[in-house]
């Protein structure tokens, strides 16, 4: 192998071992030895593309790298962003007090439907984006997004007069390493990122665009520096054959005559050149690369969409948590080891960690491992150098209570994230529904029956210790700090049996002994902030918390809006659109006295207090 061995000073990548580690509840951590840790880039492209070639050729099957018959295509991404200088504010006065988009930390904004610095709310939605001035309450402007459909679904990114649209689209390739005497396939489907730089200091025109060979992550802004998270898997086409002998032995073929831009992603500039990543820019994990590769890319939105600056590594992912100093990505690879207690195989995760504190390109600082599964970004936290995580481990079969949940702590050594410490047997035979990290504290909850909500103590990053436990029917599927030190949980009511029944919004006292203090139910409904805390709104001055709602049985979707105080929960009202043909309202925001909720058809504000005074303005 033609590779380099780097050291700490390094950019690249490593998989820490975490075999022989102590669990703070005592006994060693079971996960099986691992290869040495160690850093490995590469001397030069031909070393890249056989390593790459290499790990592909050993997940090569019958059907290509699916485990199913994928019409001959690999699978590609996941399954379900007047006046003023760029970057600068239209204006000097101060904006009226505002809501931003929930992001699980400060530093980090998170692309969103709908964004607004207080003086406008831009909004994406059927493909078109919307500039809405608050004030007069009108749709100043829409653009069409070029090349875009009016089924397109979006993202957005606000810094002064720029907004960065992150689109996901399908577009046809030419396929690579076709075996001679093979029929042509003729273009495949792949999935692309398309993002469009748009500048709103007078009528909204398009500034630049890019388009990525690769899926869309996810993305985290930091004042004007934007980094964005792509995923992309082998641009091959894999022939088959008759049998699966010999449809092993085609694509095998297939891989070996494939160019190594099969592998690394394009970045294409409009009007401009494209960009790849470097093969000394590509690293791997010294116990083999990935047929996947994870690239970052890097934009200042105030200088316009250029080199993307891209770095990458030979590996899967598919959750994104960043700070604005780090950024993590996490993915559980496809290799499985066996529980020593056990036959059943079980997860781990993988964890490859960016410093992003600069504008430019990212670093690769450090990466590791965990047993067990991550629920979503919220099981993990950058707290004083230690990273925190919450995982599940099991099969979660039907019948199966081996499952449990994990709280570990990673420290950065050199370039490698070490375990320090580990609380383990949280939720026997459960899973984690919800995380919330506050400071040196983790609530965690787990449901299978009944929802116990575990308080964490972290003061000691080498001997977290469960500190509260409060078992309750039900589960919360979201955890939201309050005003005054609370918790409020959003997700399900359900009966002694586990049986859910509909929203459940709990508030929780968490400053001894966990206790539920208030409780709001409706019946027969759930909420998009179950499973996207974007949905969620709370207001800290006036406790106004607002989530959309669905009923189970077809009634007219709407925005709840609850009134969140230091000992209850009560109902303020609700918001309902007319026509709501595309699913309901799914966003909401506060600019001064006046609430905005938004669907896919259009935006309506009414009085903050009293929920009155409607305006509906249509997208047209």
């Amino acid at each position: 192998m033609r590779g380099r061995i780097f050291f700490p000073a390094a950019t690249t990548l490593l998989l820490a071992t975490t075999a022989g580690c102590t669990s703070p509840g005592g006994g060693p951590d079971r996960i099986p030895e691992r290869p040495p840790v160690r850093l490995v880039a590469y001397d030069d492209c031909e070393a890249l593309h056989d390593e790459l070639r290499r790990a592909t050729l050993d997940k090569v099957g019958p059907y290509g790298l699916s485990a199913v018959p994928r019409d001959g295509v690999a699978a590609l991404g996941k399954a379900p962003m007047a006046g003023g200088a760029p970057g600068e504010s239209r204006s000097s006065a101060p904006a009226p007090e505002h809501s931003a988009t929930n992001s699980h930390e400060p530093g980090a904004d998170e692309p969103d439907q709908v964004k607004t610095d207080g003086r406008r709310i831009v909004a994406f939605a059927q493909g078109r984006l919307r500039v809405i001035d608050p004030v007069s309450r009108k749709v100043t402007h829409t653009l069409k997004i070029p090349e875009g459909t009016r089924y397109d679904t979006g993202e957005l990114l606000l810094s002064g007069d720029r907004v960065l649209v992150l689109t996901r689209q399908t577009r046809a390739f030419a396929p690579r390493g076709t075996v001679p005497g093979a029929a042509d396939p003729g273009p495949l489907p792949m999935q692309i990122s398309r993002l469009t730089l748009v500048d709103l200091s007078g009528k909204p025109k398009v500034v630049g665009t890019m388009t990525a060979g690769a899926d869309y992550l996810d993305a985290r802004q930091t004042g004007s520096t934007v980094r964005v998270v792509v995923r992309s898997e082998p641009r091959i086409y894999f022939p088959g054959g008759n049998g699966l002998k010999k449809s092993t032995e085609a694509n095998r073929e297939a891989v070996l005559k494939s160019p190594l831009d099969a592998w690394l992603p394009s970045f294409e500039i409009e009007g401009g050149r494209t960009y790849r990543t470097p093969c000394d820019q590509v690293s791997r994990p010294a116990s083999g690369a990935g047929s996947s590769m994870l690239t970052v890319l890097t934009f200042d939105l105030a200088k316009g969409l250029a080199d993307p600056l891209p770095v990458a590594v030979a590996a899967d992912g598919s959750t994104v948590y960043g700070n604005g100093k780090s950024l993590y990505v996490t993915g559980s690879p496809s290799a499985l080891y066996a529980s020593p207690r056990k036959k059943a195989v079980e997860p781990r995760t993988d964890v490859h960690k960016f410093d992003v504190g600069g504008a430019g390109r990212p670093r690769y600082a450090a990466s590791g491992s965990v047993k067990g599964s991550l629920l979503n970004q919220y099981s993990m936290s950058e707290h004083e150098g230690y990273l925190r995580l919450a995982t599940t481990s099991g099969t979660f079969e039907p019948g199966d209570r081996a499952s449990q949940s994990s709280v570990y702590v990673l420290a950065q050594h050199g370039s490698r994230l070490d375990q320090v410490g580990r609380l383990d047997g949280l939720g026997k035979g459960e899973r984690i529904h919800s995380v919330r990290f506050m400071g040196a504290t983790a609530y965690v909850v787990t449901f299978r029956q009944t929802d116990p909500l575990y308080v964490v103590d972290l003061k000691d990053p080498r001997h977290p210790r469960a500190t509260g436990e409060l078992k309750i029917n039900g589960y919360s599927a979201y955890l939201h700090p309050t005003a005054d030190g609370k918790l409020l949980g959003v997700g399900q009511d359900a009966d002694p049996s586990g049986r859910t029944s509909g929203l459940q919004v709990s508030l929780f006292d968490v400053s001894g002994k966990p206790r539920r203090i208030g409780a709001y139910r409706l019946p027969g409904s759930n909420s998009q902030t179950e499973f996207d805390p974007h949905a969620f709104l709370y207001w800290p001055k006036t406790g106004l918390t607002v989530i959309p709602v669905a009923l189970r049985d077809g009634g007219a979707p709407r925005a709840l809006a609850l009134k969140v105080t230091g000992a209850d929960i009560t109902e303020a009202g609700s918001v309902r659109h007319p026509g709501e043909l595309q699913g309901g309202v799914s966003r909401s925001l506060v600019i001064g006295g006046t609430l905005w909720t938004f669907s896919a058809d259009g935006a309506h504000a009414v009085d903050a207090s009293t929920l009155k005074g409607g305006d509906w303005l249509p997208y047209d």
